[in-house]
């Protein structure tokens, strides 16, 4: 995209965050590919490579080989590594401190949002979040750093406090998502008056609906993506863009605006 352009499109998208007063974030896997976190569905992620039938919640719970298959190719990806956030998630936390924020919807699991200085209340994982483990036994939960000793040995982790089954807090194939988190999402979706879509080509369900809430509510909606979405043409503004470069953009002139 063509500096001009983009420059065009971010004082647009400034202009209704300025006039807007309920400003919901919707952020998909296209916001952290830039930290170094790959896309699952993308040529050569994770679902290219492994069968995601062996990923399914029934399997983790009823066969230990799977589990001890599932937390090595964890191990030895990057989901479990120490990512640092980029200019995308920093411009997010700062709308927040701006108080031009209600809150972030995102399908990541990965913490960026919080350790770029998101409060953890304002964030809803819908899909969970990989830096904890929870025993399905106690509910207990456990930072992912309290494990990776047992990961690198080998070990397939079970809770210290009842020897329950461990597993990350994240959701697999075939679990529900959590149930206050996705109600939470739903109520902000559908009484926001602005809605920003970040890297998501919003073919994942239930998540995927958020923006339609929105939508159907009245909410003008962004989309900042580098591919095609289905809610492209129920856009206000779309912006073929890599996120960091477009948020940082967007950031800026808001700053500006507010500052005046």
């Amino acid at each position: 995209m063509e500096t001009k352009e983009l420059d065009y499109l971010a004082d647009k998208v400034a202009t209704l965050i300025v006039e807007a007063s309920r400003i919901v974030v919707f952020t998909g896997a296209g916001i952290s590919t830039e930290s170094g976190i790959p896309d699952f569905r993308s040529p050569g992620g994770i679902w290219t490579r492994f069968d995601p039938d062996d990923f399914t919640i029934q399997k983790f719970m009823s066969s230990e080989k799977t589990r001890k298959m599932q937390w090595q190719m964890l191990a030895e990806g990057s989901l479990l590594k120490a990512a640092e956030p980029n200019q995308a998630h920093h411009a997010v936390a700062e709308l927040e401190k701006l108080g031009r924020l209600t809150c972030v919807i995102t399908q990541n699991i990965d913490n960026l949002h919080q350790k770029a200085g998101n409060s953890p209340d304002k964030v809803f994982e819908l899909h969970g979040n990989m830096q904890w483990v929870r025993c399905m036994g106690c509910d207990n939960r456990f930072p992912i750093e309290s494990i990776l000793p047992r990961l690198e040995k080998e070990e397939v982790p079970d809770c210290h406090l009842c020897r329950g089954i461990l597993k990350p807090d994240a959701v697999f194939f075939g679990e529900a998502l959590p149930q206050k988190t996705l109600n939470d999402a739903i109520h902000h979706s559908r009484h926001c008056d602005l809605f920003i879509v970040i890297g998501s080509t919003l073919i994942v369900y239930p998540a995927a609906y958020m923006p339609m809430y929105a939508v159907e509510s009245g909410a003008k909606l962004v989309i900042i993506n580098l591919s095609p979405t289905p809610m492209d043409s129920k856009a206000t503004v779309h912006i073929d863009s890599k996120a960091g470069e477009a948020m940082a953009r967007i950031v800026e002139r808001v700053k500006s605006r507010l500052s005046a």
